[in-house]
């Protein structure tokens, strides 16, 4: 009970900051194109220097060995998501269709889950969330971007990889991986700037999601049953299932490595969804339903899918 009343209090924060984003939009401080320059700036600024303060630390065996298991645990999860989507969901229109299966696979696991990471784990959780985060720019710049055209990954061609290789978790990871194998510390100056820069995560993010619940329409949400099937794998089943193929091996890996794969795997729909379905034309009312539905939910479902998960390993 003392792990739900913690997660409860941090994730409680974190809808604070949420409220603020809302009052923005209802006081029309933030409009459309002011929020866009903010995801912008979270996603190519602050994303970068977070992964590259979260690495700033002295070079560890264990902790690289525990970093490759993360990395293998998340390729194996996404995939078996995408398994399951693409057998699972069968909505019978297409554009609805992709919206849905990209929900059940993609959780916010970069504006949701690095922030609670940060506040339940500290800088280890946010070592290892940063691992979940970039093997899903890896999916969602591949499988996702196929789904969302509705094409095959070859004709995709090598200029529609590029994302794949070059966003900004690779490209974070590219500066910051060298850095911490050979422990190379920044000079005073950029690393604080780099650190300054990086604290933006939590508040930014926050803000944004604030800001887009409070316009949130959910009614195709409510009466989908395959919405409903959606946001249970998302919320629930997912995570849960990560949590007990974690469980046999508890006493072989990382403690705060297995709890933030599962804080990243319990996070809403990914705000990414949403973004895609605009830019290639998918549902994007189901789309905002489902961000905006799961991240409300997540109030309730994530302390205790956390909190347990902390019990039990």
């Amino acid at each position: 009970m003392e792990n739900f009343f913690f997660v409860a209090t941090q994730v409680g924060i974190l809808f604070s900051l949420m409220a603020v984003g809302a009052l923005c939009r209802k006081f029309r401080l933030l409009d459309e194109a002011s929020v866009k320059g903010v995801v912008n700036v979270l996603v190519l600024v602050v994303t970068p220097c977070l992964i590259v303060d979260c690495f700033q630390r002295p070079f560890d065996p264990s902790s690289l060995r525990s970093m490759g298991v993360a990395f293998f645990v998340a390729i194996a999860a996404h995939l078996a998501l995408v398994a399951f989507a693409t057998a699972a969901i069968r909505h019978r229109d297409e554009r609805t269709r992709a919206v849905l299966r990209l929900a059940a696979v993609f959780s916010n696991a970069g504006f949701m889950g690095i922030p609670l990471e940060q506040s339940l784990f500290g800088s280890d959780g946010v070592f290892f969330g940063i691992i979940y985060v970039v093997v899903f720019n890896l999916f969602m710049w591949s499988w996702g971007l196929c789904v969302m055209k509705g094409v095959g990954v070859k004709s995709l061609g090598a200029k529609g990889l590029i994302p794949l290789f070059v966003n900004p978790g690779t490209v974070g990871i590219a500066v910051a991986l060298p850095l911490f194998v050979f422990s190379v510390k920044l000079p005073a100056v950029p690393a604080e700037g780099v650190r300054l820069v990086a604290s933006l995560n939590t508040p930014l993010a926050m803000l944004v999601i604030g800001y887009y619940l409070a316009g949130a329409a959910l009614g195709k949400v409510l009466f989908s049953p395959s919405a409903h099937l959606t946001v249970f794998v998302r919320l629930v089943a997912y995570p849960a299932a990560l949590m007990a193929a974690l469980l046999p091996f508890k006493g072989n890996i990382d403690r705060i490595m297995a709890l933030s794969l599962v804080t990243a795997a319990s996070a809403p729909v990914a705000a990414m969804v949403s973004m895609f379905a605009s830019k290639y034309n998918r549902d994007v009312d189901m789309s905002v339903g489902l961000v905006s539905g799961t991240t409300l939910l997540s109030m309730i479902t994530m302390p205790i899918v956390i909190s347990f998960a902390m019990s039990m390993f």
